[in-house]
């Protein structure tokens, strides 16, 4: 299938989608009624969106805080696997075509609100595309119908986006970076857990990889920690443990947000 035309927008028929393939996944946008996991056709996912590269002026309504200004850390966007064939990547596009997240149906009556509130955060460098979304098949529908949804993507022609890097690079580069969203690698392991419970077959393998490699990362620091610390009773090892043994255990649980409001720490996608 190929991607649809991004200034298309869908058909008024009173409902709204938004596609979410980040840590929308495990942080949804406010005012949903509907959650379907599934996937879309004609992309892929990478780490190659910088988080923050903007004048500080702005950072109160960038919500991709997985940085700084002068460090940028990275998140996901989606590229058309047209434009990543040309590319030099270490890795596969999904063998089966589908890059899985989540799309969610906004309520009517704040549709207006929640669009708003998306278009501000447009600034981060993502523009908005409309695509087709497969929901996933369950026993009383095992054939559904496709639903168009609003998506967000870092386009190859935006002033953040990196295109292809060192593999150990990025994932180091990821294991360092921190912004007021909090720690890069916690979005990077909490995006690679969340996309492995929402099916058996939605694991993405370019950010399973990511991941492994800042786990071990993790655990070397880790070990390098309680060998200058001695046993872990109060000396610097202590510290670095307990930071890293709270970014190994990922806490991404599903958290619901009642107002735009509450939702300062949501990225777009």
């Amino acid at each position: 299938m190929t991607v649809e035309d991004p200034g298309a927008p869908p058909a008024d028929n009173g409902e709204f989608w938004l596609f979410g393939y980040g840590s929308l996944i495990w942080k949804p946008p406010p005012h949903f009624d509907r959650r379907i996991p599934g996937w879309v056709n004609g992309y892929v996912r990478r780490f190659w969106q910088e988080a923050i590269k903007m004048p500080r002026h702005v950072l109160e309504i960038n919500q991709d805080h997985r940085g700084t200004p002068e460090k940028p850390g990275r998140v996901v966007t989606l590229i058309e696997h047209s434009f990543w064939k040309t590319l030099r990547d270490v890795h596969p596009a999904p063998a089966d075509g589908k890059v899985w997240g989540v799309a969610y149906r906004i309520k009517p009556s704040h549709v207006a609100e929640v669009k708003e509130y998306l278009d501000i955060r447009e600034i981060n460098g993502y523009s908005i595309h409309y695509t087709p979304f497969h929901p996933a098949p369950t026993s009383s529908s095992p054939q559904p119908d496709p639903i168009r949804t609003l998506v967000y993507i870092g386009t190859p022609d935006n002033d953040q986006f990196t295109g292809p890097q060192d593999i150990d690079a990025l994932a180091a580069h990821i294991h360092r970076s921190e912004g007021p969203s909090g720690l890069n690698r916690a979005y990077l392991l909490s995006l690679d857990e969340s996309l492995r419970e929402l099916s058996p077959e939605s694991g993405d393998e370019h950010v399973t990889d990511l991941a492994e490699r800042v786990r071990a990362l993790i655990a070397r620091e880790e070990g390098e920690g309680v060998a200058e610390g001695g046993s872990g009773t109060g000396g610097q090892g202590e510290a670095v443990s307990r930071e890293t043994g709270e970014t190994a255990a990922v806490r991404h649980e599903f958290s619901r947000a009642e107002s735009v409001d509450e939702q300062e720490e949501t990225e777009k996608v």
